[in-house]
């Protein structure tokens, strides 16, 4: 249903001129609805912050079992750059939305939130991704915390149309599959629930990348996809992926057992399998920043782990960090305030994940890489060959 009356306010997220835009508008056109930029997640971490409450306790057993660590550290590593990009401007990350929500308030509007719930769109975003894509993006991350050299002078230039499109046909180019996702579907998703919205006089609080976006959508509604195309999760990868993931460590385990059968002795390669994996999942472990004993647990499950493709060493080391690297209630809502790779790295939640992947990476370099060429294709020459 078209607005009668709807004003889309595009916001640079950490501008004290964006602030105080989104209150004037507000205060000025007392709408029936102010429509904000967030999901139901991120809205009650933002109030929970405004109002000095304590988050809700999170589980790293779910987070590793439901192999969200990806999607978590991302996020995280997300936070903190907009916490730095905010610092170095003196604003909070997330202050337009807390001025509209209270703006709103004020003049008795109904505050309607409007966004895509960010696990679906990191999730979408990662299965989107390559895997040259997913290191380009990494990098891209990495480089952003440690990059001081180009300051911020003026973030408002960044809601002038000729600056804003240049900035987006540059992310659109340099990663297509994340700027579809995070950019393209959810100006689409944005535009259908302001569509949804039944009240005429609205006024939308969005990222001045998605303006343009919104606009076009609104206009031509019968582009926008449909919800289910917007948020449903696609499995990742292909059967014929899954299945020659699936057939790797099986063909080990027929290796082994024909050798075995044809007399031959593979009691030293047995031993440079062993050693060979689980001392990758050990390095893997430690240069990621684990207690010994997480190391250790990494070191004695690999084996058994590659040989079982629905098992993880890094689950085991994880779960093993967690129990030695005591985290409190306040390394959950810190993930909020991080404001440098410091505060990252020493918070106990980020670095029981960032254990886990560590593990995990070096269990695959030993699977992909070093087993084939040191263990099993000699093994199998010995086995044709003889």
């Amino acid at each position: 249903m078209k607005k009668e009356c709807l004003t889309i306010i595009g916001t640079a997220h950490v501008s004290k001129e964006s602030v105080e835009e989104v209150k004037n508008v507000i205060h000025e056109q007392h709408p029936e609805v102010v429509a904000i930029e967030l999901d139901s997640g991120r809205y009650k971490r933002l109030i929970q912050e405004r109002d000095g409450v304590e988050e809700e306790d999170i589980s790293i057993t779910k987070i590793i079992k439901e192999d969200k660590v990806g999607i978590f550290i991302a996020s995280a590593m997300l936070t903190l750059i907009q916490s730095k990009i905010g610092a170095e401007l003196d604003v909070k990350p997330g202050s337009e939305m807390i001025a509209a929500i209270e703006a709103g308030e004020k003049n008795c509007a109904e505050i309607v939130l409007i966004d895509r719930d960010i696990n679906v769109t990191l999730q979408r975003t990662m299965n989107k991704m390559g895997t040259y894509e997913k290191l380009k993006f990494v990098f891209s991350l990495i480089y952003s915390l440690f990059d001081d050299e180009d300051e911020i002078e003026n973030i408002e230039d960044l809601k002038n149309p000729d600056v804003l499109d240049e900035v987006m046909e540059y992310f659109k180019d340099k990663s297509p599959s994340v700027y579809q996702v995070l950019v393209h579907e959810r100006d689409a998703y944005l535009a259908k629930s302001i569509l949804g919205i039944e009240k005429d006089h609205v006024v939308a609080v969005v990222g001045a990348g998605h303006k343009k976006g919104i606009s076009h959508y609104l206009d031509n509604p019968e582009e926008i996809p449909s919800l289910k195309e917007l948020t449903d999760i696609e499995k990742k990868g292909f059967p014929w992926v899954k299945a020659i993931l699936a057939l790797i460590p099986i063909s080990f385990v027929a290796i082994f057992i024909i050798a075995f059968w044809k007399g031959i002795d593979i009691v030293y390669n047995l031993y440079e399998f062993v050693l060979i994996g689980g001392g990758c999942a050990f390095l893997g472990s430690i240069l990621s920043g684990s207690k010994i004993q997480s190391a250790l647990v990494g070191f004695v499950v690999a084996p058994l782990t590659i040989i079982h493709p629905l098992l993880a060493a890094g689950w085991f080391s994880g779960l093993t960090e967690a129990k030695y690297r005591k985290f409190k209630r306040s390394d959950i809502a810190n993930l909020t305030k991080i404001g440098s790779f410091k505060d990252l790295w020493h918070n106990a939640i980020f670095r029981i994940l960032l254990v886990v992947v560590g593990t995990n990476l070096g269990v695959t370099i030993a699977t992909l890489i070093i087993l084939p060429s040191k263990v099993f294709i000699p093994l199998a020459g010995k086995i044709f060959g003889g």
